[in-house]
C-alpha cells in the first residue's frame, strides 16, 4: 500500500461504461449503461439523443424537476434500488462550473445518477512540544457504510440549501461535540477531487478540506452515534497508517494526504511527490 495506491483506488472509474445526462444544456451527471437500460429507458422522464440522456424539457424549473424526479426515485426504491440507504436528505444537482442550481436529489440516489457530491472534511489537530497530533475517530460499528473504519476528525455530506462552513459547524457539534465558537475557527484550506466507481454507481466527488487547530485541553466526544471513539494520534502515526494500510475510509485517505503535503510531512524529493499532489485534484472528466 502507498499514497498513490489510495489515489488510484479512489480514481477507478471507467467512463466508457457511462453516458452523460443533461438538464437543458447543462451536464448534470452520468448514467451507467446497464442502469439506464433497466431503470431509465421507458420511464418517460428521460429521452436519449446522440449518446446522451436528457431530462424532460417540460420540467423547466428546479422545483418541477425535484418533485418529478423524487416520485421516480421513490418508485425505484420500491423496486429495490438504494439498498436500504434512503436518507430523506437532498443534495444539490449543480455542476461546479458557475451553473446555477438545477434541482435537488435524494442523497442515496446521487451516485446512481453520477451527480457530483461532496462536503466538508476537517482535520482537527493539536500542537504539542513533540510535534503535531491529529484527532482520529473510528466510525460506529453500527453504521451501514464503512463500519468500524477510521475517518477524518469531522466529515459530512453537503445537503442542499446549506453553506459548507455552516454545515461543518453543524457536523462538528453532531459528530464530535465541538462547540460552535471553536468549530467556526476551522479554515477552508484545499479541495480534493476523485472519480470513483462502484458497480453501476459513480462518484465524481469534490471534498472541501478544512483544518482546525484545537486546544490541548479539549477532547472530542461522540454525540450522534456515528462515531465509536476518538483518539489523539501523533501525526507521524497517522501518516504511516495511511501510507501502509487501508484502515481509513477510502476517500478520507486523500484528505489526510493533502494535510501531510500542506504541513511539510511529504518531501518534495520523494519520487512520487508530483503525481501524489496532482492526483489529489481529479476535478475534471478523466480522458
Amino acid at each position: 500500500m502507498s499514497f498513490l495506491d489510495h489515489i488510484h483506488r479512489c480514481n477507478n472509474a471507467d467512463l466508457g461504461q457511462f453516458e452523460p445526462w443533461f438538464v437543458g444544456e447543462h451536464r448534470a451527471g452520468y448514467l451507467h449503461r446497464d442502469f439506464a437500460a433497466e431503470a431509465i429507458r421507458g420511464s418517460g422522464l428521460f429521452e436519449r439523443r446522440a449518446g446522451a440522456w436528457h431530462l424532460d424539457a417540460r420540467l423547466d424549473t428546479p422545483e418541477k424537476r425535484t418533485a418529478e424526479v423524487r416520485g421516480f426515485l421513490l418508485a425505484l426504491r420500491e423496486r429495490g434500488y438504494f439498498k436500504g440507504l434512503w436518507r430523506e436528505e437532498n443534495y444539490a444537482v449543480a455542476p461546479q462550473d458557475g451553473v446555477p442550481f438545477l434541482m435537488a436529489m435524494e442523497r442515496s440516489a446521487v451516485p446512481w445518477f453520477g451527480v457530483r457530491a461532496g462536503g466538508p472534511h476537517m482535520t482537527g489537530y493539536v500542537r504539542r512540544a513533540d510535534g503535531l497530533h491529529i484527532w482520529v475517530p473510528r466510525r460506529s460499528y453500527e453504521k451501514p457504510t464503512f463500519p468500524g473504519q477510521l475517518d477524518n476528525t469531522v466529515a459530512g455530506g453537503q445537503p442542499a440549501g446549506l453553506g459548507l462552513h455552516e454545515n461543518l459547524v453543524k457536523e462538528c457539534g453532531e459528530e464530535a461535540s465541538i462547540p460552535p465558537e471553536l468549530a467556526r475557527q476551522a479554515r477552508a484550506v484545499s479541495v480534493v477531487g476523485y472519480w470513483n466507481q462502484s458497480g453501476q454507481q459513480l462518484k465524481p466527488d469534490v471534498m472541501t478540506c478544512f483544518d482546525l487547530e484545537m486546544p490541548g485541553d479539549f477532547t472530542p466526544r461522540a454525540n450522534d452515534g456515528e462515531v465509536h471513539s476518538f483518539e489523539l494520534w501523533p501525526a507521524r502515526r497517522v501518516f504511516e497508517t495511511v501510507r501502509d494500510t487501508t484502515e481509513f475510509k477510502y476517500n478520507c485517505n486523500l484528505v489526510l494526504i493533502d494535510f501531510f503535503v500542506r504541513h511539510g510531512m511529504l518531501s518534495a524529493d520523494d519520487p512520487d511527490f508530483i503525481p501524489i499532489v496532482a492526483g489529489l485534484r481529479m476535478l475534471y472528466t478523466p480522458q
